[in-house]
């Protein structure tokens, strides 16, 4: 389906069942409306072959409904001069060299949401593009991400946008550099071992600059058409543009889709937005759209059938479980999904001014939830474009407005990020946190890049969180474990600890102690599941971080027999205020 390039011409294919006759205009005819049409194929689809017909030239489809013309981008646009120009014969060569990258093992995986037009850019003119991403991956190779979570990339209305209001949903937005850059982008971050997530959307199309609007003509209540419901099931929030999952072309088209990111593009996974929006009408509860929920289990089952190591992520924010449960017992057959259980209650417990309102029972829950015994089918974070953004903002603001490199900001918003990457699951974290980026998420508003300079300390302690995170060292291995046991809940102190483990032993058990008050403790004494010398690996509290940080902790700690937390040994360390340790034995 759509242009199909070949030696000599270019083969055009549309889905149009209501269509009367079809004609193929552009640069290779003159754009004449009459002279080239298009054979129905009695299925709908609508096709011809055409010499002459070349790579960059542009078109569209002459579209008859009865009397009616519609000039119409094709659906599978892969390139568009603009959201409202015209379709381009893409070129689908490309010289990858990414054959000796494997996508990472999905326990090893800290993923970065990045917004392209933002990421690394200037005030004014054009947004950022992947080229400028490009420049910067060597950066976050740096800082030890293996994953790149890409917020949505479609040809989208004007230059600036989230991304969520897509119009071709097989089109690389052109001011991001179109579908040529996007491969060299993921090109690019493949051969420096990071995968790219893609995140894509399917509980809705548009809805301005949208072709796919009665795009035959055919039309029911005024709604429309072809590849949309066409009654109450078509409303969404976005506008009346929810696409027909009953409807079996409607399905190929958003499961092509699906497939294209993964195979044509070399993406290593989705982001699916909005999940509650498919598998519902009104986004969770009542009115069930069985179709939507058949149609990612379709999805799901041919990514596990033909690539089945990539990554696919339910944005669902609704605890259901069954969005990750396989599909043979029922479920949606996702891998992981955002888990609201997670950045909520942390959330809110960092950002409170009164130590004394911390509720260390639900950091406690939010440590251990988990969707179907499976440490991994879950994503947490504490920022993410819509945790900051939608009326709240960056977890450094939040904590105290207008002062987000406060000592206050700094330390309690990086006891989030170490919650993020210690606690069971796959850590995510948003642009720019990592510099203590302020203020709210805008698509007009880039990183501000000299943070790295004004904040190195709180970059090395993120960076130093995520090497922890995926072993760097082979000395905490137990963190890309399943297990956990939250062993020490002191909700007066505001104290918690945890140990994470996979097989158990030196280098592999991993105890976790975040004292969450503004207290130092100098002899604070919890269990440790074998006695020795327990070594500390990070300590948040340490002046390489902040200058004006307490260096304060222990730099180890002696375990010695006796019961304690329901362990084993105990030991005492000293711990400083709003700080985070991670131990392990060598």
């Amino acid at each position: 389906m759509g242009s199909i390039p070949y030696s000599g011409g270019t083969t055009f294919r549309v889905w149009a069942p209501n269509a009367t006759k079809v004609y193929v205009a552009g640069d290779f005819n003159g754009w004449s409306q009459a002279t080239s049409p298009l054979v129905s194929e009695g299925n709908g689809n609508w096709s011809v072959d055409f010499r002459n017909a070349t790579i960059n030239q542009q078109y569209k489809y002459v579209i008859w409904n009865g009397s009616s013309q519609l000039w119409k981008n094709d659906a599978r646009a892969q390139q568009v001069t603009a959201s409202n120009g015209n379709t381009v014969i893409a070129d689908p060569r490309f010289d990858w060299t990414d054959d000796l990258y494997s996508t990472p093992a999905w326990n090893d995986l800290v993923i970065y949401e990045m917004h392209v037009g933002t990421f690394n850019d200037t005030y004014g003119g054009l947004p950022g593009d992947f080229d400028n991403v490009i420049l910067k991956l060597d950066y976050l190779q740096d800082l030890g991400i293996n994953a790149i979570e890409v917020m949505p990339v479609n040809e989208f209305p004007g230059d600036f946008s989230w991304g969520y209001n897509m119009s071709h949903p097989f089109a690389i937005e052109s001011v991001y550099g179109g579908s040529q850059a996007y491969k060299r982008f993921v090109n690019a971050a493949h051969v420096r071992g990071i995968a790219i997530l893609q995140d894509v959307v399917f509980n809705h199309y548009g809805p301005t600059d949208l072709d796919l609007w009665q795009y035959d003509g055919w039309h029911q209540n005024f709604m429309g058409g072809i590849f949309f419901y066409n009654d109450e099931r078509a409303s969404t929030p976005w506008g009346d543009t929810r696409p027909d999952y009953g409807r079996s072309e409607v399905r190929q088209y958003i499961r092509d889709n699906s497939l294209f990111w993964l195979e044509d593009y070399h993406a290593d996974g989705l982001r699916v937005d909005g999940t509650s929006w498919i598998r519902s009408v009104y986004g969770g509860g009542s009115y069930e759209l069985p179709d939507g929920w058949s149609l990612m289990q379709w999805i799901n089952n041919e990514v596990d059938a033909r690539q089945g190591w990539k990554f696919i992520v339910a944005e669902d924010m609704q605890n259901n479980a069954w969005m990750t449960k396989t599909t043979g017992a029922g479920g949606a057959g996702f891998d992981s999904q955002w888990s609201a259980q997670f950045v909520h209650p942390i959330r809110s417990n960092i950002i409170t001014s009164v130590d004394s309102n911390r509720n260390m029972w639900e950091v406690r829950d939010a440590i251990s939830q988990r969707y179907n015994s499976d440490a991994f089918e879950r994503i947490i974070f504490t920022e993410s474009h819509d945790e900051v953004a939608n009326g709240k903002m960056r977890v450094p603001e939040e904590i105290w407005p207008g002062n987000s490199g406060s000592w206050y900001s700094r330390k309690r918003s990086t006891l989030g990020a170490a919650l993020v990457m210690t606690s069971p699951g796959v850590p995510m974290i948003f642009q720019g946190q990592e510099i203590l980026e302020n203020g709210y998420f805008a698509d007009n508003d880039p990183i501000d890049w000299s943070k790295l300079n004004t904040y190195s300390g709180i970059h090395t302690l993120y960076s130093d969180l995520i090497k922890l995170r995926r072993n760097w060292y082979d000395n905490t291995r137990g963190l890309r474990g399943q297990n956990l046991n939250v062993h020490h809940v002191n909700d007066t102190d505001k104290v918690i600890a945890f140990h994470r483990w996979d097989t158990g032993g030196n280098g592999d058990d991993v105890i976790v102690i975040l004292n969450m008050s503004n207290k130092t403790y100098p002899e604070y004494i919890i269990g440790f599941p074998s006695g020795g010398t327990w070594q500390v690996r990070f300590n948040s509290d340490s002046s390489i971080y902040s200058g004006d940080y307490g260096n304060y902790g222990s730099s180890s700690v002696n375990a010695v027999s006796g019961q304690w937390d329901g362990m084993p040994y105990n030991g005492a360390l000293s711990i400083g205020p709003y700080s985070a340790m991670i131990l392990s034995k060598d």
